[in-house]
């Protein structure tokens, strides 16, 4: 993929400064660490290692990558690694895409307990597809699913959702047969919907009455019991989205599509657009208008705003398994489930041995492998002696 022109460090470069004065009292010390990684990501900064082509003997340093999971540019090697072990776990089946997304006026209670109401979601939309499934009127089966958190909408405002990729069919109760599903369809998004809304607002209510939610600003008021119940009464009313998408094509087709939301963040910077010293321009869809391509052009700190409020709790985890995909019940339900479906596993190549080729050589394109590992000050100093310089984003 051709390296774009600007980059969300580029933002940090223009007006960082101005963002961090204004915002210091209330930006958390893990929002100012992605900040300070992804300014440092792929510079000298961060060390780096000398690069020798296999065939012609050309040399070149590349830059070590801050490997955050809010960083643009260090998501690659982590997808590859983790699409690798998915390929394992295939079965010969249509697999499905749900969509769980929370109503808006419950964002600014969301944003103040991330931590907390992120678990619950994820939670309550497990919960629902196991009991929707296990329903004898629906599949009757028990399912196996992932689920990765997106707290982004197109134009980086906050829209807290989850997206469910599950195989279409299940083990029976007494785990003897494999139970299909329709090959057009899976379980009913209204009967889910109405689910996810009963278990998710039974949950805040609990979480607030046991006193583990936190109030403050504009949710200040909701710290009265009676406020925080009349908050839930017209939610209990409203319609909340459960969105089934078209199943895929097929099993084949399962890794492709989960790359494109496994280790996504906030914003690529394929869609930056322009950045000058006072604003960032970019590209967004606009999915109320049959997903119409659009530009927004916001000041520097605005969209640096906007981008680290979806850096997540540290250690809260992005994927999460369900079902007999749980990482206690993988191990054994798994094969079962490929046998009972009279599936042989494909043989994979393991990594290869010894140090990966990592990029290709610009003049002959051998493999280019690293041949010595270099320090900031290492670095420095063969800049100084001009030498070729790669950057392998």
């Amino acid at each position: 993929m051709t390296r774009p022109p600007w980059e969300v460090a580029d933002v940090i470069r223009k007006t960082g400064s101005k963002f961090l004065e204004r915002y210091r009292h209330s930006l958390t010390w893990a929002q100012a660490k992605v900040l300070s990684a992804i300014v440092r990501c792929r510079t000298a900064a961060l060390g780096g290692h000398r690069d020798r082509c296999l065939r012609c003997g050309y040399q070149a340093i590349s830059y070590n990558s801050c490997r955050n999971r809010h960083c643009p540019k260090c998501q690659t090697n982590a997808r590859e690694k983790w699409l690798h072990q998915r390929q394992q776990e295939l079965l010969p089946v249509g697999y499905y895409h749900l969509v769980f997304s929370l109503p808006h006026s419950l964002v600014p209670l969301v944003w103040q307990n991330k931590k907390r109401l992120f678990t619950l979601l994820f939670e309550t939309a497990a919960t629902t597809l196991w009991e929707v499934a296990a329903d004898p009127k629906h599949l009757g089966a028990e399912i196996g699913f992932l689920s990765i958190l997106h707290t982004w909408g197109q134009t980086l405002q906050p829209h807290p959702h989850l997206h469910c990729v599950v195989p279409g069919g299940g083990l029976s109760p007494d785990h003897q047969r494999w139970i299909s599903s329709s090959p057009h369809f899976f379980l009913p998004v209204k009967v889910l919907s109405r689910v996810f809304r009963g278990k998710f607002l039974a949950g805040l209510r609990r979480a607030a009455e046991s006193g583990q939610l936190a109030f403050h600003g504009e949710c200040l008021t909701l710290a009265d019991p009676k406020a925080f119940a009349a908050f839930l009464r017209p939610l209990f009313r409203q319609d909340w989205v459960v969105y089934a998408k078209p199943p895929f094509g097929g099993p084949e087709h399962v890794l492709q599509y989960l790359a494109r939301y496994t280790h996504r963040v906030a914003i690529s910077n394929h869609r930056i657009l322009a950045v000058t010293d006072s604003h960032v321009t970019f590209r967004w869809k606009d999915y109320a208008h049959g997903s119409r391509p659009r530009t927004m052009t916001l000041t520097g700190e605005e969209f640096l705003r906007r981008f680290v409020q979806h850096v997540l709790p540290k250690g809260f985890p992005r994927i999460r398994y369900f079902g007999w995909l749980a990482n206690r019940r993988r191990k054994n339900l798994l094969p079962l489930c490929r046998q009972l479906l009279a599936q042989t596993l494909p043989a994979t190549p393991g990594p290869p041995a010894g140090e990966p080729a990592i990029w290709l050589c610009p003049h002959c394109h051998a493999p280019m492998q690293v041949v010595e590992r270099l320090t900031a000050l290492q670095i420095l100093d063969a800049e100084s002696r001009k030498v070729s310089i790669h950057d392998s984003s």
